[in-house]
């Protein structure tokens, strides 16, 4: 199957190089696993997701990305350019052309890191500005604050570029962007780091007045998971490249943060956590003001599943021997996550319940079974059974794992997955393919990691706890 369009009008940027190479076979190595006959259909899914994305969702206009495309793939929305989705599309491609080794993905990958580099970093007050939108043939500073949550995405975005091209220039913008959280959002005397910065990048912590529209504005007091644990993600892939000694201090502390604070006892993230790491809870507020604010406070499985991917990931980039606390706290979350989150008839993870206090009353307060939650899923669920082989259930549910997501997630006929399972949604089939908080890094690192782990390459599933 090719990966990218032969015709070279969909491909200005590109030098003629790189046209050449497009559409190259790349050989398949003979599975050996109790999954292997998983393998070539999950193949042939990360094929067709990637040709979707690209070349179509480049802008050779404006540079980076487009953002919003439909239900059939066509150009409909504002085309704002968040840092989130452009940075994730820079580690996106950068990944395709490691695991596909095509040198297309990495001037693709290029283009995005360009546009980072030019127009998104703030060059006046530093870090990289969170949204901007097209104001004809320019583009203007939409966000009134800066976010470490989208500064994080930017690193993860230029070490992993850098993994693939060796240049310097995109490692030093990374470096420059994990100082200036250094400097402006790390809290030397609590740990970890606020998400919620002025456009300056200081804190908003005497800030009482909303008066500049700051985003996310309810939150400037607070920590969370969020930021905490893709800030771990981050610097994780940063430190493969550039093992600096404080980075690995920050990322040490962020492991422990995560595992032993942010986690609970029971196994799930609390969401927001005040400055001291007092949780946040809204258990005792109106039940009107509880639903409105629910993204504040409650269980999310999907964010459960996946940070227990990312804290085995970290804790084997930094070399840690035989870490059995996180290995068990990783289990934990996985297991409480299918003890209470898991759809036992259909498969998939729903998407947040709320633990009711001492008397141990839970319930499931959205049954919704989003897209980038299962693809995490789907992930976890495989190194769990990689891991943990004498343990049955996770290679069981697994295979209903996919079964779920060929079933009710993946558009067969247009491409793509819908934001929501067709099981909760039915009308999700006719929702946008894409727009700034759907991109494709969730859905494609999943499948790749899935497709290496049944292939036996996958270095994290061969740890010994």
């Amino acid at each position: 199957m090719e990966r990218l369009s032969k015709n070279p009008k969909n491909y200005p940027f590109l030098p003629l190089v790189f046209l050449l190479v497009i559409g190259s076979c790349k050989q398949k190595e003979t599975p050996s696993t109790p999954f292997e006959q998983f393998l070539p259909k999950i193949e042939a899914s990360l094929d067709e997701l990637v040709d979707v994305w690209y070349p179509k969702s480049i802008d050779t206009l404006n540079g980076g990305f487009w953002s919003d495309f439909d239900y059939k793939w066509d150009k409909k929305g504002k085309q704002d350019k968040m840092l989130v989705s452009q940075a994730r599309h820079v580690w996106t491609a950068s990944e395709l052309a490691l695991y596909y080794k095509d040198d297309t993905f990495k001037e693709i990958a290029a283009h995005g890191y360009r546009f980072l580099r030019d127009e998104m970093w703030d060059s006046e007050n530093g870090g990289f500005h969170t949204l901007l939108g097209i104001d004809g043939d320019s583009l203007k500073v939409l966000s009134s604050g800066k976010s470490t949550y989208g500064n994080s995405f930017a690193i993860y975005g230029l070490a992993k570029y850098y993994q693939v091209s060796k240049d310097t220039s995109a490692l030093e913008l990374a470096k420059k962007t994990f100082y200036w959280l250094e400097e402006h959002a790390h809290d030397s005397v609590y740990g970890g780091y606020f998400d919620v910065l002025q456009q300056d990048g200081s804190w908003m912590l005497d800030v009482t007045e909303n008066d500049k529209n700051y985003d996310n504005f309810i939150r400037k007091d607070w920590k969370d998971q969020n930021s905490s644990i893709h800030l771990l993600e981050s610097f994780t892939t940063l430190y493969e490249v550039w093992p600096n000694p404080l980075l690995k201090k920050r990322l040490e502390e962020l492991l422990l943060l995560i595992r032993d604070t942010i986690t609970t006892e029971k196994g799930y993230l609390t969401l927001h956590l005040e400055r001291n790491w007092t949780p946040v809870s809204l258990r005792d507020s109106s039940k009107t003001y509880r639903k409105q604010q629910f993204y504040l406070d409650h269980v999310s499985f999907g964010h459960d599943v996946e940070t227990a991917f990312l804290m085995l990931e970290t804790s084997h980039v930094l070399g840690r021997k035989n870490d059995t606390t996180t290995a068990q706290k990783a289990k934990k979350m996985v297991d409480h996550a299918l003890e209470w989150g898991w759809d036992e008839q259909n498969g998939g993870f729903y998407d947040g319940g709320y633990y009711w206090g001492a008397s141990g009353k839970r319930t499931i307060e959205n049954r919704a079974k989003v897209w980038w939650a299962e693809a995490e899923g789907l992930n976890s669920l495989l190194l769990m059974a990689q891991l943990h082989p004498k343990d049955e259930q996770y290679e069981t549910l697994f295979k209903k794992q996919w079964e779920y997501l060929d079933t009710y997630l993946i558009d067969h006929e247009h491409g793509g997955w819908y934001p929501e399972g067709l099981d909760t949604d039915t009308e999700a089939e006719k929702a946008a393919k894409a727009q700034v908080w759907k991109v494709n890094y969730h859905t494609i690192r999943s499948l790749i990691n899935v497709i290496t782990m049944l292939k036996g390459d996958f270095e994290l599933s061969k740890i010994e706890h």
